[in-house]
């Protein structure tokens, strides 16, 4: 069984990779797979692709995305505060009060976005999540010149300053982990499968841009157009204080990961990976997504004449917040997942309906 690579996850969730400015988290994934992939890609946009060669003409895909939520530098004012927008679904009811990565051209400046004293804010019991635009974030200057002589300008995009730990015996707490893990889990995957023989060449997608619609994965899928395509993100593990499963589902941390029905998942690829994960002994949660699923398989499944494509997800606490928490085994039982499904694969398969 695979164990987790600790310096390499946590150098991927260290490096910032706002939306739109993923590029420095992608050097990091890319040298990490330089050694086993057969060819590693980097698209306009900054979506990478680490490809192994197989035997056969027919190729799969499995879809990452890079990007992090943030923030970016909206307004500077006379006396040197900044105001801010949302990069992706930032949730600014967690925002007050948190330390900022300000990343500008000549290198990253610290800042705290600002929260007046519970003394001085008037009904303060009756508060409701602060606006974007109400967030203020101070960096030390006095002025909107002092401000420039930092490197800080409008347009410049943050994030939160929090780094990963370990919590407990068997959980790793960090921001990013939606959806750097995914792309460290199908990093995993392809060392796994690189001196295997293959019948479908594997391509391992570190797409761009997802946070905000899935551009990247668009891009990508419409580029190299593969037979299958499998999605890894992160999901909502409803065990936790104050959730409505009857609403949410239900799905544990430790219970494996889950395997969506519905929309994008095509019936054939999902009856696949279980079967997959019933004669590897693997375990896995089935999750509803209904209409849509709200990750890159929107993007992928309608690309062209349409890609058989499926999702499969981590279970994570608290997400879009700096204590996403993941469990380690979870994470190996979906490289494990995945790595069989690819291994799995025969030139014969095919995962078009027939009528």
């Amino acid at each position: 069984m695979p164990i987790i690579d600790k310096d390499f996850l946590f150098q991927l969730l260290e490096t910032p990779s706002p939306v739109g400015y993923e590029l420095e988290g992608q050097k990091v994934w890319s040298d990490f797979l330089r050694d086993s992939a057969t060819k590693i890609e980097c698209d306009a946009y900054g979506s990478v692709t680490a490809s192994l060669t197989g035997e056969g003409e027919k190729s799969v895909m499995l879809a990452a995305h890079a990007d992090e939520i943030g923030f970016m530098v909206k307004y500077i004012s006379d006396d040197g505060f900044l105001s801010l927008d949302k990069l992706g679904g930032s949730d600014t009811a967690t925002a007050r009060g948190r330390r900022l990565r300000i990343l500008t051209d000549e290198g990253e400046v610290m800042g705290v976005i600002g929260n007046t004293a519970i003394h001085l804010r008037k009904d303060a019991s009756e508060e409701k999540p602060p606006k974007a635009h109400d967030l203020w974030v101070d960096v030390g200057a006095s002025s909107k010149k002092g401000v420039s002589k930092l490197g800080v300008r409008v347009g410049n995009v943050a994030v939160y300053e929090d780094s990963p730990m370990l919590l407990g015996k068997d959980k790793i707490v960090s921001r990013a982990l939606d959806n750097r893990i995914g792309g460290y889990i199908i990093a995993q995957v392809l060392k796994v499968l690189a001196d295997r023989q293959l019948s479908h060449s594997l391509i391992c997608l570190n797409a761009v841009q997802e946070e905000i619609g899935g551009a990247g994965a668009a891009m990508a899928g419409y580029r190299h157009f593969p037979n299958i395509a499998i999605c890894i993100d992160v999901t909502h593990a409803t065990d936790t204080p104050g959730i409505d499963q009857k609403e949410a589902g239900e799905v544990k941390l430790g219970k494996g990961p889950t395997i969506a029905h519905g929309s994008a998942n095509h019936p054939l690829v999902v009856k696949r990976l279980l079967e997959v994960a019933k004669e590897n002994k693997i375990s896995i949660q089935h999750e509803a997504t209904s209409n849509f699923t709200g990750t890159d398989a929107d993007s992928l499944y309608v690309t062209k004449q349409g890609i058989p494509s499926a999702l499969v997800s981590l279970p994570i606490r608290c997400m879009h917040s700096v204590v996403e928490t993941a469990q380690t085994d979870d994470i190996e039982n979906t490289i494990l997942l995945l790595a069989a499904f690819v291994a799995s694969l025969t030139d014969q398969d095919d995962f078009h309906h027939k009528i």
